[in-house]
């Protein structure tokens, strides 16, 4: 059965993640050791023990994230034999997009972790506090919520964040950009619009000066061809290349995540069952709705070890 790997986004975070693999498996403790030993502090500890707050600050939070996901897929790897050179591709939902280039070997688990702390303090500080929001608008699909997003945004910035599945797209920009889309969203039929608790507005033109600082770190960061090709955010198809990838990852900051075209893009590849790795299982709830007959799996806790089964 054909396989692709997942590995969430900003969001899936919570205190105490990955802290029963690290406890069970030596495998695991030993990736959140080489974060903290990449970063210069214990941000384990946070990741750990909280508080929630602090682990949810964008720096803190990218970097979390994607060391959960390694250190889950390295108790796969030694528990279940599982491989990635046997899955069609990996991909990852925005900052997972980097977990995904890390499990296939493009870029090293310290040069990852160092590259999201950079990503999170870009991206925290290239709009001031309360200028930016986003907001789900759940009901209208990515051609409703484009042209909503041009109508609101009135000589500021609206736009499309997210395309996460069917009837949930994200809109991104100033924060009365945002709230003219919540309003005109309702008036196109929308189920609702929610302002999202979020405290920057990603994946939009304001990420500017974030892109421009991320260009410069991925520049002198050291990118291998990965072992199994990596679908793109910002093209929602694989990628190999690693001058590509590189040019992806800038553009990604300030560029849409097309996350249920990149699942239908699975689906044409002959992929039947995509593993989510890490905390939460946010992506195989959208995959469910995006293809609902694709096979989904996950892999987060201890717990999850004697249900998976490895896909031959």
């Amino acid at each position: 059965m054909k396989t692709a790997v997942l590995f969430p986004g900003q969001g899936s975070q919570v205190v105490g993640m990955g802290k029963a693999l690290a406890e069970q498996f030596s495998v695991a403790r030993k990736v959140f050791e080489e974060m903290d030993a990449a970063l210069g502090e214990k941000l384990s500890t946070i990741i750990f023990e909280g508080p929630q707050d602090v682990l949810t600050l964008t720096q803190n939070a990218q970097p979390a994230i994607m060391t959960t996901s390694i250190a889950a897929l390295r108790v796969l790897e030694a528990e279940a034999g599982f491989k990635i050179a046997d899955v069609v591709c990996v991909a990852g939902h925005s900052l997972g997009e980097y977990s995904a280039l890390c499990a296939a070997g493009a870029l090293s688990l310290t040069d990852t972790a160092r590259l999201l702390r950079v990503r999170g303090q870009a991206m925290q500080a290239a709009v001031p506090a309360g200028r930016g929001a986003m907001a789900a608008l759940l009901g209208v699909d990515y051609d409703v919520a484009a042209e909503i997003a041009k109508a609101a945004a009135q000589d500021e910035v609206c736009a499309v964040a997210n395309d996460n599945a069917p009837g949930q797209v994200v809109v991104s920009g100033t924060k009365t950009a945002v709230e003219r889309a919540m309003e005109i969203a309702k008036s196109k039929g929308a189920k609702r619009a929610l302002m999202l608790d979020v405290s920057a507005p990603f994946h939009c033109p304001l990420m500017a000066p974030a892109a421009g600082i991320m260009s410069e770190a991925l520049s002198v960061a050291k990118i291998n061809a990965p072992c199994v090709p990596v679908v793109a955010n910002v093209t929602a198809k694989m990628e190999s290349d690693p001058a590509t990838i590189r040019r992806l990852l800038v553009e990604q900051v300030t560029g849409m995540v097309r996350w249920r075209e990149s699942i239908h893009y699975l689906k044409t590849q002959g992929v039947a069952r995509v593993v989510e790795i890490g905390a939460g299982k946010v992506l195989s709830g959208l995959n469910k709705r995006i293809e609902p007959e694709m096979l989904t799996a996950n892999f987060g806790q201890p717990s999850d070890l004697e249900a998976f089964t490895r896909v031959e």
